[in-house]
Parts: C-alpha cells; sequence; structure tokens
C-alpha cells in the first residue's frame, strides 16, 4: 500500500491518513507520496464522461488508499454539490481562442481556487482522524496571504470536532478579502490579523507545530493541531483533479485530441497550485511546460531562472496580494522530486534557508527544474495593462492575479514561438480585487462601492458571497505582534 515520506526523513513513513491528520511531519519535513499513480489515455476517455465529483473521486482513491472509491464520492458530492459553485460543471473552461483557454477556479462558496481542495479537506480530515483512532479535537491553523483563510473558515464552520485559527497579514489584504474573513460565522472560528506580511504569518504558523512543549501542552488537554495550508497533503491533492479535469474537458470538446501535449500557465504564490499539476504531469497527463507567473516578489522566477532561491530581499505589497510571498512552502516538496527523494538534500536545503535566506540547486537539478518550467512576472503598472487588454481583446474579465499568468504567457510565447494550446489557471473572481480591476478599466471607485461600479461598466455579476458584505458584522477585528500568535492560539483553546 503507497505510504507518505516526510521531505527531511526518510524514515518517517505513514499511511495517508496519518499524512493528512498530521498535516506536517514533526520534524518539520511536508509529508510527499512515496509513489506517483498512473492515469492512462483509457482512463482520460472514461473521465472525460464523468462529472466533476466522479472524476475527483476516481483521481483522489489513487493516492489515498485508505480510504475506498465510494467513500471518496460521497465526500466529493457533498463537497461540490448542493449548490455550493454557481457553475454546473464546477470549474469551467473558457475558451478565449484555439489555443488559449481559461480554466476558472473560483465559482465556489468564497470565490477563489481554495474552495477546489478546502471544501474536500474537512470530510478528508475528520476520515482520517477516525482512521487513525485519534480522539482528540483538532485544531486548524492557517496562514492566509487573502484566500485561503476565507475558504477554510467556510470549510470547517462548525465542523464537529475542530476548531480553526487564521492569521492574516495586517494591511496585506484586499478588503474585501479582509471582510470574507472577519464576518465569518460560527461558534469554532477566529480570525486574527499580525503585523507583519504573509511569510510572517506562515513562519509562525511553523514554529507553532514545531513547538514540542506546546504539543505536549495540547496533548494533555485532549487536543492537537493540523493544518488546511497546502502543506497538507489532503489540501494538495484535490489540486491535482482540476488539471486532468480541464484536459478532459479539452478532450471531450475537440480542441484537442487525447493525448495532444498541453501547456499550463499559473499565478504562483505558494507553490502547491503548480506542484499539483506537476504530480498530474508524473500520473501521465501530457503537459509539456509549466509556466510559472509572479508578481514583483518574484522569488520563484528567479529561482527558475538561476537554481538560487533568495528570500533576500524588499518584501512588496501589490494589487495580487496572495502572491505576496517570499518563502513558498511547497517548493520543499519540489526539491523532493528534483532529487530523487533524497531527504538529506532537502533538510540542508530547508536549514540553509532558515539560517542564510537562500540555497542554491545543483546544475543537474537545475537543467530539471528549468525544462519543467518558466518563470515570469509582472509589476502592477503591467498586471492592469493586462486587465484591460484580455478585456478588449476577448471580453474576458479577469483578476489581479489572472493577469499576472495571462502576461507571462504572453512573454513566454514571443520568447520562444510556442504554440502549444495553453490552460491559464484563473484563481480569484475579479470581483475580490474589484478596486483594481475597476481602476484597470478607467474607473475610480475603491473598496465595496467598487463591485458594483465594476458590474455596472462589464454588465457582469458579483458572485453572490461577495454580495452584502458590507452589512454583515464584522466578528474579528484584533491583531497581535507577529511574536504572540501562540498565545492567541492558547487563549483561543482555553
Amino acid at each position: 500500500m503507497m505510504k507518505y515520506v516526510s521531505t527531511r526523513n526518510k524514515a518517517r513513513l505513514v499511511s495517508a491518513a496519518e499524512a493528512i491528520a498530521e498535516g506536517i511531519s514533526p520534524e518539520g519535513g511536508l509529508y510527499i507520496p512515496t509513489e506517483i499513480p498512473v492515469i492512462a489515455a483509457a482512463d482520460i476517455d472514461v473521465l472525460s464522461k464523468a462529472s466533476y465529483a466522479e472524476c475527483a473521486a476516481k483521481v483522489l482513491s489513487l493516492f489515498l488508499p485508505d480510504f475506498g472509491q465510494d467513500e471518496l464520492l460521497t465526500f466529493a458530492e457533498k463537497a461540490y454539490g448542493g449548490g455550493k459553485f454557481d457553475a454546473a460543471a464546477v470549474a469551467p473552461l473558457v475558451s478565449l481562442d484555439d489555443s488559449t483557454h481559461v480554466l476558472e477556479l473560483w465559482h465556489g462558496p468564497t470565490a477563489a481556487f481554495k474552495d477546489m481542495a478546502l471544501q474536500m479537506l474537512p470530510h478528508l480530515l475528520t476520515a482520517s482522524l477516525q482512521k487513525t483512532g485519534e480522539e482528540r479535537e483538532v485544531c486548524i491553523l492557517v496562514a492566509t496571504s487573502g484566500d485561503t483563510g476565507k475558504a477554510a473558515l467556510e470549510g470547517f464552520c462548525d465542523v464537529e470536532g475542530t476548531r480553526i485559527v487564521v492569521f492574516y497579514p495586517k494591511d496585506g489584504v484586499s478588503r474585501v478579502q479582509q471582510l470574507q474573513m472577519t464576518t465569518q460565522k460560527g461558534q469554532n472560528v477566529s480570525v486574527c490579523a499580525v503585523e507583519g506580511n504573509f511569510d510572517d504569518c506562515q513562519t509562525g504558523v511553523k514554529k507553532i507545530f514545531a513547538d514540542t512543549d506546546f504539543a505536549a501542552q495540547l496533548t494533555s488537554n485532549k487536543k492537537m493541531l493540523s493544518s488546511a495550508n497546502s502543506i497538507n497533503w489532503g489540501r494538495l491533492v484535490p489540486q491535482v483533479v482540476y488539471y486532468i479535469s480541464a484536459y478532459c474537458n479539452l478532450v471531450s470538446t475537440g480542441r484537442i485530441q487525447n493525448g495532444d501535449p498541453i501547456n499550463v500557465c499559473v499565478p504562483t504564490g505558494n507553490f502547491g497550485n503548480i506542484l499539483s499539476g506537476l504530480f498530474a504531469k508524473k500520473m501521465g497527463l501530457p503537459i509539456g511546460k509549466f509556466l510559472c507567473a509572479s508578481n514583483v516578489n518574484n522569488v520563484l522566477s528567479d529561482f527558475i531562472k538561476t537554481g538560487v532561491y533568495d528570500r533576500n530581499r524588499d518584501f512588496k505589497t501589490t494589487i495580487s496580494p496572495s502572491m505576496d510571498i517570499l518563502i513558498s512552502s511547497n517548493v520543499e516538496r519540489l526539491l523532493y522530486l528534483l532529487s530523487d527523494g533524497d531527504t538529506d538534500f532537502v533538510a540542508a536545503c530547508m536549514n540553509e534557508l532558515a539560517s542564510t535566506g537562500k540555497y542554491t540547486l545543483p546544475p543537474a537539478y537545475l537543467a530539471t527544474l528549468q525544462e519543467l518550467f518558466y518563470g515570469s512576472f509582472a509589476d502592477d503598472s503591467v498586471t492592469k495593462s493586462t486587465i484591460a487588454a484580455a478585456y478588449d481583446k476577448y471580453s474576458y474579465l479577469s483578476d489581479t492575479h489572472t493577469a499576472v499568468a495571462f502576461d507571462t504567457l504572453e512573454t513566454y510565447r514571443k520568447e520562444t514561438g510556442d504554440k502549444t494550446p495553453t490552460v491559464i489557471l484563473s484563481t480569484a473572481s475579479p470581483y475580490k480585487f474589484a478596486d483594481s480591476v475597476l481602476s484597470a478599466l478607467g474607473g475610480n471607485a475603491e473598496g465595496l462601492s467598487a463591485l458594483a461600479e465594476l458590474s455596472e461598466r462589464t454588465s457582469t455579476t458579483c458572485p453572490k458571497p461577495l454580495c452584502g458584505l458590507d452589512k454583515a458584522e464584522e466578528r474579528f477585528s484584533g491583531f497581535v505582534p507577529k511574536g504572540e500568535m501562540r498565545s492567541f492560539v492558547e487563549a483561543f483553546l482555553g
């Protein structure tokens, strides 16, 4: 049966259920499968006729042998059905021309791509706790750059046996994102801003996980920690599904033939979204190139070009805040794959990153990285002009993150002449960043008032989850210094 190994300790082998329940390995490593299942061309033919929930159950069953496919189908129907998504396809694919297609991943309850995984994770996590005989109450700790927080809050709201704390960077998310979190209903939820940036939030959460004294204290009170960030495999693996679903859609609509290659272009922050696509490729999905789109916090595009991961640079706040990240956690799993499972190498890189802020790939690993990935970035000015250009050319309205991907695709095509059909992952509704999108189109309303003006100007509809935020009760308005995150969790858990 497939096992999961820590990226930093090859001796740490656990089941899929254990990996999901723990979230992160005790020494700080991330869990990754010891083998990659195969999806064949015949499977694509079958899945091209399946619903999204059926596709999810099939793909997840290949990675999660502790779970039955019927069990997973029940979870998937609960996650993606019941009117939670405003599109029947769940993740619709919009073809702009013969070679440019947009995979819209924001039709769920929080209008961002994180719903694709975080509607499924609560089912996987609670089932994993049962399968492992865990009786402690689980507290989900989340660091968010804007979207994960609300999606996790929505997914775990009032789920029995769980509590959830979300930390977000004070002044580092859009007003819409902030209100989505601070107005969250539920008796088991808490939200707190942190005086710092997303990396400070993420580092703080990881320190809490690594605090053995705190873990012992929690255990004595019949509590434990787990994660809803993409460091948790249960959060990452549902994202593999929509790459396969998108390919199946291209086949079923006759845009490509089964077996034809595609490229994918992904706006990238913490590297989980694009890494999920790499797992799909390793399963056998014919993806050629991964186009990694960054904003001016371009640590990833520099890494792809030079092989040097260097977070020693100024952190910049942008209009694409979900990508305002300098420490991309899931690169750790990429290092494991590049090194063929060399956990000593991964641990050394992570230790070097922690102590010096940088590490360098050996030439052979860099060559493999560049064969798989292409990286580019866009500043706020280019992002806005790209929003306007896409709207003028295609009548397609994109958010500030998807626009970065549009620009990266255009740059890549100009540099290489590669005309391979490409799927752009659209990660959020334009209404989540309405003031910036509206400004790109010549409007000037700000904050929540921009929602109505954007709708009127473009004759598009604001997603229901974002309507009425100005009338919702704001329950969580507090903030803490980055050094007091553990104290906040302790107070919340009593």
